[in-house]
């Protein structure tokens, strides 16, 4: 499986590992089938929700 980096769109880390889904959640991203966050980089949404980018990284590519 592909390692998550923070240039990838939440889209494809919904599509590549559906289970991420709660971690997501857990940071404040609420709307995961929006347009905007299918788009939305795993590095925006950590800045846009105040999380350490590499902490997050790290639970991305752990579940």
């Amino acid at each position: 499986m592909a390692e998550i980096t923070k240039d990838t769109t939440i889209g494809d880390i919904l599509n590549i590992k559906p289970e991420a889904a709660p971690a997501l959640l857990e940071i404040g991203m609420h709307c995961l089938g929006c347009p905007s966050a299918q788009m939305e980089t795993l590095g925006e949404a950590a800045a846009v929700h105040g999380v350490d980018i590499d902490e997050l990284l790290a639970k991305m590519n752990s579940i």
